[in-house]
């Protein structure tokens, strides 16, 4: 047996994982091979000769009508038309002889090819073809061992397609099935959609709890089988009032944003923030209103006021004619 991957290895889906020797199976392959090549040969010998009986048969059939039309004028004798007759029943049946074997030597070749296929798959049994895409996990045999059909030979893992479950409190499981939502939220701060979530219909007797699993989009990073996430579901809806991170300028425990004016420019404003929103945004709790607008860029918008501010001053400090 000879095995191309070893536990940790990525495999793609079609590889070859491993190979037992084939060497029978090779030459079973080949024996089928020859003997479909040699059966097309034989139909096309066969071929031959049934398109030389027909021409024979034409021949004769040919030769009997000139003798049976100069016959009925009493011009040859009993004899030659009944050779002739005999003739003309002889290339008959040497072309329906003919054509059974054509029709044998046909079902040869498909009984030949038949039995090519069933050799070509016996070959194709002795490689290992990997079903899908993921990495191996455990090598169940070794090189050189002796294995039968139902041998467990390698185990991996596929993660194209994982899963996350978690266990929820039945206090919240009529929300949860309500809305239908929920969001990994993995140590790098991201926040990642959960698929179609399934909650199953009865909860645990022991901790009061109904069981949820929903899938991660294909080609999520980070995640392995057995692994310990955060997950937050949504129990309802509320309007908030969100900004920019970027936006918010911390000063020791105070925060603040500049709100836009188009006449007097950009302002500092104090505000009081919640917790983080989507798209590296901020709620705001007080402080703003819904409508104003705000720098999203801090250090331009203190560009800004700084220039603003010196230009006043020194419009002030202008003597006047």
């Amino acid at each position: 047996m000879e095995l191309t991957y070893d536990v940790g290895d990525t495999v793609n889906a079609g590889s070859v994982i491993a190979r037992v020797r084939a060497r029978t199976q090779e030459a079973g392959l080949q024996q089928a091979e020859a003997s479909v090549n040699e059966a097309q040969a034989a139909v096309l010998r066969a071929e031959a000769a049934h398109e030389s009986a027909v021409a024979s048969a034409n021949e004769a059939r040919a030769n009997f009508r000139r003798i049976r039309s100069i016959y009925n004028e009493k011009l040859v004798s009993r004899a030659e038309y009944d050779r002739a007759h005999a003739a003309l029943t002889s290339a008959d049946a040497q072309v329906s002889a003919q054509l059974a074997a054509l029709e044998a030597a046909r079902a040869t070749v498909v009984s030949a090819s038949a039995r090519q296929d069933q050799a070509g798959e016996e070959l194709a049994y002795t490689e290992v073809i990997a079903p899908y895409s993921g990495v191996v996990t455990a090598r169940l045999v070794e090189l050189g061992e002796l294995v039968t059909p139902g041998t467990p030979i390698m185990s991996g893992m596929s993660l194209d397609a994982l899963r996350v479950v978690a266990d929820v409190p039945q206090r919240m499981a009529a929300r949860v099935r309500e809305f239908g939502q929920a969001e990994v939220l993995p140590d790098d701060g991201s926040r990642i959609p959960l698929g179609t979530l399934t909650i199953f219909p009865y909860a645990d007797a022991d901790s009061n709890t109904f069981h949820v699993r929903g899938s991660l989009p294909a080609g999520s990073e980070g995640f392995f089988p057995g692994m310990s996430t955060r997950i937050a579901f949504v129990v309802g809806e509320r309007e908030r009032l969100l900004v920019p991170v970027d936006a918010v300028v911390s000063r020791g425990e105070l925060n603040a944003v500049y709100v836009v004016d188009d006449e007097v420019g950009p302002r500092l404003r104090q505000v009081r923030v919640g917790d983080l929103g989507p798209d590296d945004t901020v709620s705001i709790l007080s402080g703003l209103d819904e409508g104003e607008q705000v720098a999203v860029d801090p250090a331009h918008a203190t560009l800004v006021l700084k220039q603003r501010q010196t230009a006043a001053a020194e419009s002030a400090q202008a003597p006047t004619h």
